[in-house]
C-alpha cells in the first residue's frame, strides 16, 4: 500500500498544494516517486509519449494495465492513478466497474481517472459504491478530440464556464476525490476551485488550483514537437540524451569503447 491514498489527497484541499506528475514505466516511476510527489498518473497520454500515436484514442486496456503494473512496481509513496482509456467505461456502469476493478486488482493502482462532466455521475457513483476511488477530469478532455476538433481551451465563454462549474459540482457530489482541470481559463479554474470541496489539479488552468500536474516527458524535454503554452521546461534531456548516444557511437566507430577498464 502506498503512503498517499485518495482520502489523504482529498484532505490536502486548502492545506497544501497537490503535486502530480505522469509516469509510464518502472525506472521513471522510481525517480518521480523519490521526489516526494503526492500522485503519479499513468496517463493515456502514453499513447503519444510511449507508443507514437497521434491521439489517446487507440490506447487499449491492455496497454494501460501493462504500463500501470510497471509504474506500481517502482512506487513506494505516491498514489498511483490509472487513466481509463477510451471505450473502457463509456458503454455501461457494469463495464466501467469491471475495467476499473482490473486496474486495482491486476495492476495494483490506488485509483482510476475518468474524463467527463455531470453526465458521468452515475458511473462515478457506481464505482464509488464498489470501492473504486475515482479522479475526475473536465475541461479539455483528450478522448473527446473528435468532437472538439482540436486541443483548445474550454470555458472561454460564459455558458461554457457555467457548465464547467456545474460539472465540477456534479463530480464532487458523485464522490470523486479530486478533479483535473485541463486547459481552462485561470479565472474559471479559480471559481471551480472555490466551489468544490475536493482538490482541483490544474494542467493549463492557472495558479489558483489546489494542485498541478504536467506530463513528465514535456517538462523534461523528452517529447518532440511543439511545447504547450502551459508547460515549463525544467530540462532538455532529449538533447542531452542525443549528445550522449552520439558520443557512444563515435567511441565505438573509432575504437575508444570498450577500453581496458571495461574488459574482463
Amino acid at each position: 500500500m502506498t503512503g498517499w491514498t485518495p482520502d489523504r489527497i482529498a484532505a490536502l484541499k486548502g492545506a497544501h498544494k497537490v503535486v502530480c506528475l505522469t509516469a509510464y514505466d518502472y525506472s521513471t516511476a522510481r525517480i518521480v516517486d523519490e521526489t516526494g510527489v503526492h500522485l503519479i498518473l499513468v496517463g493515456d497520454s502514453l499513447g503519444m509519449t510511449m507508443l507514437g500515436y497521434d491521439t489517446t484514442l487507440p490506447v487499449t486496456m491492455q496497454d494501460m494495465l501493462h504500463h500501470t503494473s510497471a509504474v506500481v512496481r517502482g512506487v513506494t509513496h505516491a498514489l498511483v492513478v490509472a487513466d481509463m482509456p477510451f471505450l473502457s467505461y463509456q458503454a455501461s456502469a457494469e463495464e466501467a466497474i469491471r475495467n476499473a476493478g482490473r486496474f486495482l486488482k491486476e495492476a495494483g493502482a490506488g485509483a482510476v481517472k475518468i474524463e467527463g462532466g455531470a453526465f458521468r455521475a452515475p458511473v462515478l457513483e457506481a464505482l464509488r459504491e464498489n470501492g473504486i476511488p475515482v479522479m475526475g477530469h473536465i475541461g479539455l478532455t483528450p478522448q473527446s478530440i473528435r468532437r472538439f476538433g482540436s486541443y483548445k481551451v474550454q470555458g472561454r465563454d460564459r455558458e461554457q464556464a457555467r457548465r464547467l462549474i456545474q460539472d465540477a459540482g456534479a463530480l464532487a457530489a458523485a464522490g470523486v476525490f479530486a478533479i483535473v482541470l485541463e486547459c481552462v481559463p485561470a479565472a474559471v479554474a479559480e471559481a471551480i476551485t472555490q466551489s468544490v470541496p475536493v482538490p482541483t489539479v490544474g494542467i493549463g488552468a492557472g495558479p489558483k488550483c489546489d494542485g498541478q500536474i504536467l506530463v513528465t516527458h514535456d517538462l523534461l524535454g523528452l517529447y518532440p514537437g511543439a511545447t504547450p503554452r502551459f508547460v515549463k521546461r525544467y530540462a532538455e534531456l532529449g538533447a542531452k540524451m542525443k549528445d550522449a548516444l552520439e558520443a557512444y557511437k563515435h567511441d565505438v566507430e573509432e575504437g575508444r569503447f570498450p577500453g581496458p577498464e571495461h574488459c574482463y
